[in-house]
């Protein structure tokens, strides 16, 4: 009865239960999750999206939204009863509005994160959120996972970017929160309650981004460092000579770089040697395009770096990004690791770096670390490789043992255990362990106040 229901509210061409079409939304794109639905709904609209949930609603029935599913842990998988509606969002793809003058653009939830940078471009005007996955994710999921990316030293997280939301909530009901405003102290924040919520408490449905102006040429360098630590400093040094036109900063080990060599075709780092370490760093110039170079050319003189190649144009500056955005790819190829995506205040990233080494390997001295990430934020992607013929269960036994060691770690330097992928399935056990007390009791709380009878993306989360 409900699927019939569903089936009429989408309409021909709005549902599928074809195995095939089904497949790629029911594994989670590390592969490491797959679940089960009856049905996959494909709403066109935010009226549809509300009449869906009304009827799940009414039948007692679970939803999971979806967005590209790009997501790394899980979030946006149904599990494997084979009972809880599949709801993805690709159909609701418009560019609502673009105000120029406003510096904001309206636009769908299933809207593809490029196709909003390449609107916000054709305005004149620029979208700073940035993913390796930007050809494929949505900003409907963008949101409800609070995505970081390569911009946040200079614009913020996803949540820094939005300036109103629309969300269908458990009953079908719609908060119309759309409006474009900088200033609007009109009651308590609602947007920020479904932000990084990852579908659990309503299902984002369009919003309200705000935009900036053209940054115009930047400057891209790949320096080599002998330690992980002299990033800070050169990043100290950046700023001071740059400020705040610093637009990407990224730590990458050597190791990471010889996997994307290994499983990427055409990738090549432009070095005669080896580094330890690299930095990829871009600058708006504002007129002066030697200042990262000559930023460098200190930063080389104090020792602080090893070597560096600023790229002479946007061609090679596109091969250094390249080589950046291939990590998560060239990492699936690799075979399977542990994967924690942490924060740490900068100035103990290096404490971080020290000790976190000392942990892994004294739990598990084969094991191979594999890291890199925002360190202009102070996010790592800090993933461990165990020894590919431990069995199964030996190695779930390790990767506990590990993972513990690291968040106990990040916890002591009062850092995050989920810096910029969410909480979704994988996470779900630490949440309480170090977000627990008057915290996660809120948590419940407002899930409970929000969602009584659980149908929103249940089993994620809390």
């Amino acid at each position: 009865m409900l699927l019939e229901r569903l089936k009429e509210i989408v309409g021909p061409g709005g549902w599928t239960t074809d195995p095939a079409v089904l497949a790629p939304h029911l594994e989670e794109w590390r592969r490491s999750v797959y679940g089960k639905t009856p049905i996959m709904v494909m709403p066109k609209s935010t009226a549809e999206v509300a009449a869906v949930v009304r009827a799940c609603a009414e039948a007692k029935t679970a939803i999971v939204p979806q967005g590209g599913n790009t997501g790394m842990c899980a979030g946006a998988v149904p599990d494997a009863s084979g009972r809880q509606i599949l709801l993805a969002m690709g159909r609701m793809n418009r560019i609502r509005a673009i105000d120029a003058e406003n510096f904001s653009m309206s636009v769908d939830a299933g809207c593809v994160l490029a196709a909003i940078q390449q609107a916000a471009q054709s305005a004149g005007r620029y979208f700073p959120l940035s993913l390796g996955a930007e050809g494929s994710c949505q900003i409907g999921g963008n949101l409800a996972t609070n995505a970081g990316g390569l911009n946040v030293i200079r614009y913020g997280t996803a949540r820094s970017l939005v300036l109103g939301l629309e969300v269908v909530l458990a009953d079908g009901s719609v908060l119309d929160g759309m409006r474009a405003l900088r200033k609007d102290t009109a009651g308590y924040d609602l947007k920020q309650i479904f932000i990084g919520s990852e579908g659990t408490l309503g299902i984002i449905t369009g919003a309200t981004l705000r935009l900036f102006p053209d940054p115009g040429d930047r400057t891209t360098a790949l320096v080599g460092l002998e330690r992980s630590g002299d990033a800070v400093s050169l990043l100290a040094r950046l700023r001071e000579s740059a400020g705040d036109r610093i637009e990407a900063f990224e730590l990458v080990s050597d190791r990471v770089f010889g996997l994307v060599e290994t499983h990427i075709p055409g990738t090549r780092l432009p070095f005669g040697e080896r580094h330890p370490w690299y930095v990829l760093v871009e600058i708006a110039t504002d007129g002066d395009p030697g200042r990262l170079e000559a930023a460098l050319l200190d930063a080389a003189a104090a020792g602080t770096i090893r070597d560096a190649v600023v790229a002479k144009n946007a061609a090679e500056a596109g091969a250094f990004w390249r080589m950046r955005h291939s990590i998560a790819d060239a990492e699936r190829k690799d075979g399977k690791a542990l994967k924690h995506d942490i924060s740490v205040p900068l100035s103990a990233m290096q404490t971080f770096l020290e000790r976190a080494e000392r942990r892994v390997t004294d739990a598990m001295p084969a094991a191979r670390l594999v890291v890199f990430g925002h360190v202009g934020d102070g996010n790592l992607h800090y993933n461990v490789v165990l020894p590919r013929d431990l069995p199964d269960d030996e190695w779930a036994a390790a990767g506990v043992t590990v993972t513990e060691a690291i968040y106990d770690l990040v916890d002591e330097l009062g850092g995050s255990f989920s810096a910029e992928h969410g909480i979704g399935v994988l996470k779900k056990p630490y949440l309480a362990a170090y977000r627990g007390g008057v915290q996660y009791a809120l948590m419940e709380r407002l899930k409970r106040t929000l969602d009584p009878d659980n149908i929103l993306n249940p089993g994620k989360v809390i």
